[in-house]
């Protein structure tokens, strides 16, 4: 157990060493969304790139791996618009609830992996976020063009979100370079090292930022829903498919982490653009920040 708080403890005060500078305004309002887009475009991408073209990578059983992710995914969207059918959230607001069961913080993810499975784990979670965040976008944009009438949605809107990810490009390089055995300058290689060695700190910081506790004002069973489909049923059938594929008990472990993650910060952005409940989205995202720490730790106490 004290391993397991050894990982989680800084990565999580990181997140709440970066709401205080919130609330002292360190060093201002307007730095942490120049320093977000700096870590997304930038230093995000750099460390993916370097990890990923300098892995060892084992292609055994890792379409299984991924197919896990993308299968669970889709099985807990059905179930939330089949409780959507009985409940009848706001339509605005169910695709919020659907934002919050779905996606993921993928700083979070990253810092995890490498805390608890090291260049290892950070290899394995890069592979999944190249399938999984294309994948996820055209579930997210679906839903919002099915539920939101006035959402003014086209097909080039969403293969401009894929295709212009600079996470998805930073994998797409990194794989690209390793699979193509290509030798690249060791004075880059160096810099895309240092620069990624900032991207998890910086991120991080950035997510406790976004933390706004205040909004917590949303309906409990709107944030309840969103929260129980992403912290019990996708863990849950997430276990269930990888011991049916038969996976290794470390892609098990990524799974799993992967399962319980909060949901992603961007979610509000996009909630904004195409007429989601933002209010609820912000409630959503701050509530599953604050208690994914507590699932995270019965996934690492139990598989780990």
């Amino acid at each position: 157990m004290i391993h397991i708080f050894t990982a989680l403890i800084p990565i999580f005060s990181l997140i709440m060493i970066g709401y205080f500078f919130k609330r002292i305004k360190f060093p201002s309002y307007d730095f942490w969304p120049q320093a977000d887009k700096l870590t997304y475009y930038v230093l995000m991408p750099s460390l993916l790139i370097y990890k990923l073209s300098t892995a060892s990578l084992d292609s055994s059983n890792s379409v299984n791996y991924v197919l896990t992710a993308l299968i669970t995914i889709f099985i807990v969207l059905l179930i939330l618009m089949f409780l959507n059918k009985f409940l009848n959230f706001q339509e605005d607001s169910f695709t919020s609830i659907v934002q919050g069961g779905i996606r993921f913080n993928t700083y979070v993810f990253l810092a995890l992996a490498d805390a608890v499975l090291g260049d290892n784990g950070i290899v394995l979670a890069a592979i999944l976020l190249t399938f999984v965040i294309p994948f996820i976008n055209v579930l997210c944009i679906s839903i919002f063009a099915l539920y939101i009438s006035q959402s003014k949605l086209t097909f080039l809107y969403l293969v401009k979100s894929i295709i212009t990810n600079p996470l998805i490009i930073g994998c797409f390089i990194g794989g690209s370079i390793n699979f193509l055995s290509i030798d690249i300058p060791i004075i880059l290689e160096n810099t895309i090292q240092i620069l990624g060695q900032a991207a998890l700190p910086l991120g991080l910081l950035s997510v406790g930022f976004g933390l706004v506790l205040k909004e917590i004002k949303a309906s409990k069973k709107d944030i309840f829903t969103s929260s129980f489909a992403k912290h019990l049923i996708t863990p849950l059938i997430m276990f269930c498919v990888a011991k049916y594929f038969g996976l290794d008990d470390t892609m098990i472990l990524v799974l799993l982490i992967f399962s319980v993650l909060p949901t992603a910060p961007s979610s509000f952005i996009l909630a904004r653009q195409l007429g989601g409940n933002i209010g609820l989205m912000s409630s959503i995202i701050t509530v599953q920040t604050l208690i994914s720490a507590l699932f995270i730790i019965a996934v690492l106490n139990f598989f780990n």
